[in-house]
């Protein structure tokens, strides 16, 4: 396909079109996908799984989008409780970043996969489409996700067309307005992304590894946006799950979607991450996650309190060993489910509350109250004890005997 000029009418339906659904987010890739899938014979069913990171106008315009585009069918499946469910529990238990600093933001991929499943069995067709690129890592997530769920056909368009197209998003954009559809300005630069977790962009002056642009900004505010007076809100947990937000008992979704308005309102959670994908290259995209930044905070001062030495020591190996799985497309590897049963056993006694404050920028936990918390009646650190100075000399002695003796009788021995 050397242009657009030259196929037929893709707005025109095909006689003996067969159904394959396209998990929809009404962007520039997903909206390429309609009109090619189309003139390759499909009847295209789009789902859109809100996860939710969009509101209502912009949940509005997917859908409209999907029907100028001239889908068979569109659903919208509301996708926010699983995912809090499946991803942002474990997630939070593990309160790992990939590679320490991204937080799998597209996770939510998982989710998408899942509607995408139950809306193909509804239609009874095996095909499933998707708009992601050869050159990333949801590619992978989909692919992987669809195959351990069933036998079906997996159709990718945006990889179809990277044989013949270096620059695939110019073409992209190209190929639709030469049809009639509008694009927006900002997907004409970036590859943005949002869901219930956060937002991620790549593309333009983020991919030739320049400063971000002014342009290049989603939820957080910037510096000079941030209210005066400093942010301060309180976070119940029980066994692990954050619970109620400032006294107000919350659903687990509800209460993310508060902590990302509240939050992102001081800038907190966005970072200029690089990481190595699993296909091999380099990856650097912009995010925002203040809600979920907000919340591995909290969860972590609680947890460092009341785990044991022993668990909080472990508990990181564990941790980055699901980040990884999650991260590389098993979210469905029985190894993942393995890790996640260690993972909500050492939940049984993180229960309490954290106070969380910030001026802008970063968030800290400044206070932590628990019935759990592993103080000892006669002690505080650095400043009392009930032992004596024989019993310190005493663990000293034993606690270092290796590395002294090794000391004693290398400084003996000749040079």
């Amino acid at each position: 396909m050397s242009s657009a000029s030259a196929i037929p009418d893709p707005r025109l339906p095909i006689p003996g079109s067969k159904n394959i659904v396209l998990a929809f987010s009404g962007g520039l890739d997903t909206s390429f996908c309609v009109p090619y899938l189309k003139q390759r014979g499909w009847s295209v069913h789009t789902v859109f799984a809100d996860t939710g990171g969009v509101g209502a106008d912009e949940r509005a315009y997917i859908e409209g989008r999907a029907n100028e585009l001239g889908v068979a069918s569109h659903v919208t499946v509301d996708s926010g409780a699983a995912l809090w469910d499946g991803f942002v529990k474990p997630f939070v238990w593990a309160g790992e970043g990939y590679q320490g600093q991204y937080p799998l933001l597209v996770s939510d991929r998982y989710l998408i996969v899942d509607a995408a499943i139950a809306r193909a069995q509804e239609l009874g067709t095996r095909a499933i489409a998707h708009g992601c690129t050869g050159m990333g890592n949801d590619q992978v997530r989909f692919d992987l996700a669809v195959k351990a769920l069933g036998d079906y056909e997996i159709v990718a368009p945006i990889r179809e067309i990277q044989r013949e197209h270096t620059e695939v998003r110019a073409y992209e954009q190209k190929y639709l307005e030469s049809l009639g559809y509008a694009v927006r300005t900002k997907q004409a630069s970036y590859t943005i992304n949002e869901n219930l977790l956060g937002l991620t962009m790549s593309g333009g002056e983020i991919d030739r590894w320049e400063a971000p642009g002014r342009e290049a900004t989603g939820w957080c505010a910037t510096r000079e946006q941030w209210p005066a007076q400093p942010l301060r809100v309180t976070m119940r947990f029980e066994r692990g799950e954050a619970t109620a937000l400032n006294g107000q008992t919350l659903v687990g979704a509800q209460l993310l979607a508060r902590l990302n308005r509240e939050f992102a309102a001081y800038g907190v959670g966005r970072g200029l991450y690089t990481g190595d994908t699993t296909i091999g290259l380099k990856g650097r995209i912009v995010f925002e996650a203040p809600g979920l930044i907000a919340l591995l905070t909290a969860h972590r001062a609680l947890e460092e309190a009341v785990l044991s030495k022993q668990q909080n020591r472990f508990k990181p190996e564990v941790a980055r060993k699901w980040v990884e799985l999650v991260y590389e497309g098993f979210f469905h590897d029985p190894l993942k489910t393995d890790l996640e049963a260690f993972l909500a056993s050492s939940q049984r006694v993180v229960s309490g509350e954290v106070t969380l404050e910030t001026s802008g920028g970063s968030v800290a936990a400044v206070a932590v109250n628990s019935a759990h918390l592993l103080t000892a009646k006669g002690a505080t650190y650095a400043q009392s004890a009930d032992w004596g100075v024989a019993e310190a000399e005493g663990f000293i002695k034993l606690f270092g005997m290796s590395s002294t003796l090794w000391a004693e009788v290398n400084r003996k021995s000749p040079k």
